[in-house]
């Protein structure tokens, strides 16, 4: 299969959007970054229309195309019945105008080739002994049956395509021509590079939008009806069966579009199911009017509608047709590399994503997938991880956060900015005596705690950092610290219960004082026995004086 759709990496946002809208789950997730599986692929287009971030691309084929151009045969362009719809009110004859400009030889409706698959369709219908016949002018169906679906390929029928028929018409009326088709469609890039030789190169209408652009060429609104027109209805959901006769009464003729309808039709036509029908399938909800280039960018279902209709004739294009053995296709089955897993290697998958028992399998498709066991699957096949799971991730993270706050020494209190209590955790509920969560959760914070702190935090914007209060009426000691998370418009409360510290702090406050008091009174003391000690040595120093002055006055008078 040709690489048709790429990823641009810098863009993918790992949203699993793409899986989600992936009919089949064609993409592999690996380094947090979307890889399409070309061989599980049916080219349907989904992954690129869903894309919020433009990271799947259409590979552009507008330069292989001027080279076409330049090699000097003639380039004719098949163009596809849908263009009325996505270039409002212009014509062939305008469109022809134009895609001259740019070098092409002639500009034909791929209506003819439609024409010419219509024709075999009511020649199988009349002439060939078939039970069930499905379209094959949808490559992204075609695909569908022969990669899922493959006992249902003998009901496929095996048909060129409308854009096949038309370019083997041009090149049997024009020699040497070279063909591209211009659509809607990333599958026809597949299809003309698979059944090579019949479609040289393929551009969608966005391709070409962006060169007529380059080059400063605008496209002129001009009517321009035919009545023999009538297969210009083929881009509608039952367009191929409006221009067919349905003349065979066994048959019972019905239209599915959408990818999902294709396959709960296939199954119940592998079930056996559905006999004596031709069934008209597109795997693009609404017809090739809803084509992934154009839906992207375009949705107008009603409006595209009428535009096709009011364009298209009541009979058919005037053209020869082929022998019905030139507009064989063969197709074969596709094989796919996609080992099932055992129901043990199942259950040991789901395991590891915490799913234990039936009830824990939510199948809520955040992952992409529709079931948990289909995650499973995938993830065997290796085009998932388990982080893919936002359930799982999200009881993990809760987990790892309900931990750390249930195993915190600090008590940890969560306001809202009404000050009620959102979340109060073990310690906290110790500091204060709290029995249960339950009694305080969603109550004001006033019931437990003074509010001005938290007033006060809200009013500054900057939060309280390690404030020490007393809680009186729990007789107990905080460091208070409140964080204001603007974000999430909540009060964050921590505190760490210092009364083991205050009341050490006020023991040492107090044998401080006590010592104090001590030592003054041993001073007091000392000072007393000093002055009595000084006391008595006066006296007796004033004694001993008199007492020798008496004895030296004696002498001295002898």
């Amino acid at each position: 299969m040709q690489k048709c759709l790429t990823l641009k990496k810098s863009n993918c946002k790992n949203c699993y959007k793409c899986i989600r809208h992936c009919p089949v789950k064609s993409i592999r997730f690996s380094g947090n970054q979307a890889h399409i599986i070309n061989d599980d692929c049916i080219l349907c287009g989904h992954c690129f229309v869903a894309c919020p971030q433009d990271a799947k691309q259409i590979v552009d084929e507008t330069e292989k195309v001027k080279v076409m151009l330049q090699s000097g045969d003639p380039v004719v362009v098949s163009l596809a019945p849908s263009f009325i719809a996505n270039y409002d009110g212009v014509g062939i004859a305008a469109m022809r105008e134009a895609l001259r400009k740019l070098g092409f030889y002639d500009v034909e409706e791929t209506a003819i080739g439609a024409t010419i698959v219509k024709t075999e369709y009511e020649r199988m219908l009349r002439e060939d002994s078939r039970d069930v016949i499905i379209s094959s002018c949808c490559h992204s169906v075609n695909l569908l049956i022969q990669k899922y679906f493959r006992s249902c390929l003998p009901y496929l029928a095996d048909v060129v395509s409308p854009m096949m028929a038309h370019c083997q018409d041009i090149k049997r009326r024009i020699p040497d021509a070279k063909t591209v088709f211009i659509g809607p469609c990333v599958a026809k890039k597949d299809e003309a590079d698979h059944y090579t030789g019949v479609t040289d190169a393929v551009l969608t209408f966005e391709e070409l939008t962006r060169w007529l652009a380059s080059a400063g060429i605008e496209l002129h609104k001009e009517a321009d009806q035919s009545e023999e027109s009538l297969a210009r209805f083929f881009p509608v959901t039952g367009g191929v069966l409006k221009t067919m006769k349905k003349d065979e009464q066994r048959y019972t003729y019905l239209a599915i579009d959408g990818v999902e309808n294709c396959i709960e039709a296939l199954k119940d036509i592998e079930s056996g199911k559905i006999h004596n029908c031709f069934i008209e399938m597109n795997a693009c909800a609404g017809g090739c009017i809803s084509g992934p280039v154009m839906e992207k960018y375009r949705k107008n279902p009603i409006k595209d509608y009428i535009a096709v209709a009011n364009y298209a004739g009541k009979k058919d294009f005037d053209v020869a047709q082929p022998d019905f053995m030139s507009l064989r296709k063969s197709f074969s089955p596709i094989e796919r590399d996609a080992v099932m897993p055992s129901e043990t290697e199942i259950m040991g998958i789901l395991r590891k994503m915490g799913k234990f028992k039936p009830s824990q399998e939510l199948n809520c498709g955040s992952c992409g997938y529709n079931t948990c066991r289909e995650k499973a699957i995938a993830i065997y096949q290796g085009k998932a991880e388990a982080s893919m799971c936002l359930p799982y991730l999200k009881d993990k993270a809760e987990s790892f956060s309900d931990s750390i706050v249930k195993n915190t020494p600090n008590g940890l209190i969560v306001l809202n900015e009404d000050l009620e209590v959102q979340q109060i955790n073990s310690a906290a509920r110790k500091i204060m005596n709290i029995r249960s969560a339950s009694d305080v959760l969603g109550e004001p914070v006033v019931r437990i705690l003074d509010p001005l702190i938290f007033m006060n935090a809200l009013e500054s914007r900057l939060g309280i950092i390690e404030q020490r209060e007393y809680l009186a009426e729990y007789k107990r000691y905080v460091e208070m610290t409140v964080i204001h998370d603007k974000e999430s418009r909540l009060l964050i409360v921590i505190m760490r219960d210092v009364t083991s510290e205050e009341r050490e702090r006020e023991k040492k406050e107090q044998i401080g004082r006590h010592t104090i008091e001590v030592a003054d009174k041993v001073v007091d003391k000392q000072m007393r026995i000093v002055q009595e000690i000084a006391s008595l040595l006066g006296e007796t120093a004033a004694e001993t004086k008199i007492a020798l002055s008496k004895l030296k006055e004696s002498i001295t008078n002898e």
